[in-house]
């Protein structure tokens, strides 16, 4: 049985991108545990509901995360991106990303 977690694979996914903006989808779906194809269906919902960018460089995609717009569930909508992307690279509660 799989063990389960407190954040979503879209979570996941936004802070793969926030931490490393250049990352390929293949090291996306290593690091969150899904596909490659899961990977990038996620990261198209994101851009799609513009919490994420994305544009050519070369041959690879850069990421630009949107950290000021809010969570979009409602238990969770007073929070930011930002903030999300704080706590997960290891700031208190109640920061935002840098």
């Amino acid at each position: 049985m799989r063990n389960w977690t407190f954040l979503t694979n879209h979570a996941h996914v936004l802070v793969c991108i926030g931490q490393n903006p250049n990352i390929r989808l293949k090291d996306i779906a290593l690091h969150v545990g899904i596909t490659e194809r899961a990977a990038q269906r996620i990261v198209n919902e994101l851009t799609s509901a513009g919490y994420v960018s994305r544009e050519r460089s070369g041959r690879r995609n850069l990421y630009h995360v949107h950290p000021e717009l809010p969570l979009r569930h409602p238990l969770e909508q007073h929070q930011t991106a930002g903030a999300l992307l704080g706590l997960a690279n290891g700031a208190r509660a109640g920061e935002a990303m840098p």
